[in-house]
């Protein structure tokens, strides 16, 4: 039971031998009802921010699963902070809460403490892991998740997916080739008022579709921390954080919470946000295994400070699908996703869901007979879907198909004009030069995708 493939092989029979019941709420479970470990599932974690702790900390929760490593670059910092504000984050910090966590156990010599790495080539290639969970920039996300697959893990990914359109197809592929499971960070797949808004769209309650607008928070207008070009904090490894980016002077405008605004590491609140919200729209409108006719981006304005930040402010990515949607994605949009018929429209967002028929938001009140994935967790999802092999809420092709449109759009913002997009080939219709770009991937030093 001490290898990882003798362990998921317990893990799924144990699941079969038991016919699938109803998985039991880590919240009715005490601690004499934690499974022995060899029946946990062993995760590591790489990135330990704001994302990679708050992914931690619902790791925690559940008793079925053992933290045995974590990763970051950087051993202890305070986000955007320069001084103690908030928690702390970081390598040490991780450390430190998982032992905190594990204490009980550990003093009954069940817990033998948290391994610690700043390579997260080294915790994927530990044998005692079942599961990584990615929680970096953007920039390191296809690296971490392939290394991860090869590696033979199943991986929970935060989103977008990755940061360039080919590092997206080339893990889909990945994954299916290996039959792993992976699990994408759109948690809002595993929120019931999403749900209820899919159901009523698939069960057609809204007439035909023809307009959908998603909206995506404006862009960073002007820097958002310090544009002081400073030598790296000791504590951090701005080489390795850096890894495949362009190198760049280091500055806290760039770096933690504000790195988005670059290019070079990620694609701003559009690649930020259009995993979330067009993710929902996909779902709704039966569109996850696809994608858009038409692409165009229009009115962008871009940020002050000269080449701090290089990402739009104001967006609009205009689209067409199929059976002549309208599809807006949008700062401009009223925040979450709308879906609108001949019959009526219902938006949602976390924690909010609004209808034309207020019939339809009754609690007991049932769209029809067509069901959206009931998740019961994101997390718990991973966890479950590595006992049963059975497909998580938010696969690795669905996100890299709901990010899409969010790709092209910054090619067809470069290339100045519309696109054609086909969808079941994946490439851009009649034009080689954005073809090319939306193909490009480039990485500096000996960094690649193998």
């Amino acid at each position: 039971m001490n290898s990882p493939t003798s362990r998921r092989r317990f893990l799924r029979s144990s699941v079969a031998a038991l016919a699938a019941p109803a998985v039991v709420p880590s919240s009715v479970l005490g601690a004499a009802d934690r499974p022995a470990a060899s029946e946990r599932i062993t995760v590591g974690v790489v990135g330990c921010g704001a994302r990679g702790f708050a992914n931690l900390q619902e790791l925690l929760k559940l008793p079925d699963c053992q933290v045995v490593a974590v990763c970051d670059v950087d051993t202890f910092h305070y986000r955007e902070h320069t001084t103690r504000k908030g928690r702390p984050y970081g390598l040490d910090p991780a450390k430190m809460a998982v032992e905190q966590h594990y204490a009980k156990q550990k003093e009954s010599g069940e817990f033998k403490g948290v391994a610690t790495t700043s390579d997260y080539r080294e915790l994927c290639a530990r044998d005692d892991l079942d599961a990584v969970l990615v929680a970096t920039p953007d920039h390191w996300h296809a690296l971490n998740v392939l290394e991860a697959l090869r590696a033979g893990k199943d991986v929970y990914c935060e989103k977008p997916v990755t940061h360039r359109f080919a590092e997206g197809q080339r893990i889909y592929r990945e994954v299916a080739k290996r039959n792993a499971i992976f699990q994408t960070g759109s948690q809002q797949r595993s929120e019931k008022n999403f749900h209820r808004a899919v159901e009523i769209v698939q069960n057609g309650l809204l007439g035909k579709l023809t307009r959908v607008e998603v909206g995506l928070p404006a862009g960073y207008p002007g820097p958002m921390g310090s544009t002081d070009k400073e030598t790296p904090p000791t504590h951090l490894d701005y080489e390795f954080w850096t890894g495949p980016a362009p190198m760049m002077p280091y500055m806290r405008a760039r770096n933690h919470r504000w790195w988005r605004g670059h290019s070079a590491y990620g694609g701003g609140n559009i690649m930020d946000w259009i995993g979330h919200h067009n993710d929902i729209a996909h779902w709704g409108a039966g569109f996850d295994g696809s994608g858009p006719l038409s692409v165009e981006a229009v009115d962008w304005t871009w940020p002050d400070g000269g080449d701090i930040y290089d990402l739009p402010v104001e967006f609009e990515i205009r689209c067409e699908y199929p059976g002549e949607i309208a599809w807006s994605i949008a700062s401009k949009n009223r925040a979450g996703t709308k879906w609108i018929g001949e019959d009526g429209w219902v938006w949602v967002n976390r924690g909010a869901l609004e209808t034309s028929d207020p019939a339809w938001k009754a609690d007991d009140f049932v769209p029809g007979p067509k069901k959206a994935y009931d998740s019961p967790g994101h997390h718990r999802n991973f966890l479950d879907g590595i006992k049963t092999r059975e497909a998580c809420v938010a696969p690795a092709e669905t996100a890299h198909r709901s990010v899409t449109p969010g790709h092209l759009s910054f090619v067809a913002n470069e290339v100045g004009r519309k696109l054609s997009w086909d969808a079941a080939k994946e490439v851009i219709v009649g034009d080689e030069a954005a073809q090319e770009l939306l193909m490009k991937v480039s990485y500096r030093g000996d960094w690649s995708l193998g």
